[in-house]
């Protein structure tokens, strides 16, 4: 009560449980102070996060802002700073006068795709990857004006780039001036990406230690219930880079602050896992890989599945669920509700590729008498078994005249024997059919 009575601040955040205690209210209300309730159970080190984010925008970036007000006093212009894949992470508070691919690019975080390729026809995007040298780019089109643009570099990793809205080249004074601020931009991007990659680590131990385990504490470190949870398996391949597209799926899907983001994520190898809350319904899965794709490059393969529902001692399953999805998603995400019985035979083909199917019996002879002697009498017998022994409904199934299938059947019948009548060698050999397809 004497802290908030006292204090200065527009806020004070407390460990604690509601209701807040009377002395503590009546003090909050003689400093005008906002007074702030969060569970015990929640680091400061969290909180402490959350009031950076909300008081930068969100983007992390520390000083950046004051860094883009710097330049855009010294060179003379409205400045933005952006990333390598042009996303506005900072701008100078000075933006009257400008053009309207620098307003979009604003409102929009990121440069408009027709400036983007003007630029990039231009060559502008191959001389920052190549050099640290101010670049004057003229005016390119109607809404894209004169720029002044420059390398944001760590070593010889390009980190980002700055922009100056300018009409003519300047002097050399203010073209320095912009490397200057180049290099201290870098500083503040590798502290940034230093502070993420440390929280992308420790979540990533969380969400792998949840999906070995099932340790119910770690969703509650994780931000996550303890229930109506999925499991996303996704694989991203792009070009020759083995991991490249990888690295930059878990870069997209742990971007932004943990709270800001639905699920938590982790990379395991060459798959990227993310636990996800969604309930009985998949369609929150399914549109946050679609959501995530959309951030990747246009030549990326993005292949996903989707485990079953979960609570926390069940994640190992729902992780082996997506898993086995995510081996049969062939560009679409498969949802292991919809899919578990291509999971199951996916499961069963296993055990046949480890030599534990039989090797002798109906369907066997029959494979083995089609691959000796051409014949089709697998797929006959699996249209028949499939269509429960509707012979013109087989026939159909098999674009073949019902009297071409009675011929088969029969000429079968003097390979193996084909015990029809008994429904569980009819379930047996079916069962054995779709393994020996899926295999």
């Amino acid at each position: 009560a004497r802290l908030v009575a006292g204090t200065a601040a527009a806020a004070v955040v407390l460990h604690g449980s509601p209701p807040l205690d009377e002395r503590v209210a009546a003090a909050a209300r003689r400093s005008g102070a906002a007074v702030l309730l969060v569970d015990p159970s929640v680091p400061w080190g969290q909180l402490a996060n959350v009031a950076q984010t909300l008081v930068l925008g969100g983007q992390g970036s520390g000083d950046l802002f004051a860094v883009a007000d710097a330049i855009a006093a010294v060179v003379g212009g409205p400045v933005t700073i952006e990333d390598q894949q042009s996303r506005v992470l900072a701008y100078s508070y000075r933006q009257q006068d400008v053009d309207p691919v620098r307003v979009q690019t604003i409102l929009g975080r990121r440069v408009p795709e027709e400036a983007w390729q003007a630029l990039d026809a231009y060559g502008v995007f191959t001389h920052l990857a190549r050099s640290d040298e101010p670049l004057f780019v003229p005016k390119l089109t109607d809404r894209l004006g004169g720029r002044l643009v420059a390398a944001v570099r760590a070593g010889r990793e390009l980190l980002g780039s700055v922009w100056v809205e300018v009409d003519d080249p300047v002097d050399a004074v203010r073209a320095a001036a912009l490397v200057d601020g180049a290099r201290t931009a870098a500083l503040h991007l590798l502290r940034a990406r230093a502070s993420a990659d440390l929280e992308r680590q420790a979540e990533a131990d969380l969400v792998i230690e949840a999906l070995e385990s099932g340790v119910p504490a770690n969703l509650a470190r994780l931000g996550l219930p303890s229930a109506d949870l999925r499991v996303i398996a996704v694989q991203a391949h792009a070009g020759e880079g083995e991991h490249g597209a990888a690295l930059l799926a878990f870069s997209r899907a742990t971007a932004g602050f943990g709270w800001s983001r639905p699920g938590r994520s982790a990379l395991f190898g060459n798959v990227l896992y993310t636990v996800l809350p969604c309930a009985d319904d998949p369609a929150a899965a399914l549109d946050w890989v679609r959501a995530l794709a959309r951030e990747l490059p246009a030549e990326a393969v993005v292949l996903a599945g989707v485990g079953g529902r979960a609570d926390a001692s069940s994640l190992p399953a729902s992780r082996s669920e997506a898993d086995e999805c995510l081996a049969l998603s062939g560009g679409e995400p498969v949802v292991y509700d919809h899919a578990w019985a291509r999971v199951l035979l996916r499961r069963l083909a296993s055990v046949a590729e480890a030599g534990r199917l039989p090797l002798r019996g109906p369907v066997a002879d029959l494979v083995r008498h089609d691959a000796e002697h051409g014949t089709q009498y697998a797929v006959t017998l699996r249209a028949w078994l499939a269509a429960q022994g509707d012979a013109r409904e087989a026939a159909r199934a098999l674009s073949v005249h019902p009297n071409t299938l009675r011929y088969r059947m029969q000429r079968m019948g003097e390979v193996t024997a084909l015990p029809l009548d008994d429904p569980e060698q009819r379930l047996a050999m079916a069962i054995a059919l779709a393994i020996t397809t899926t295999s």
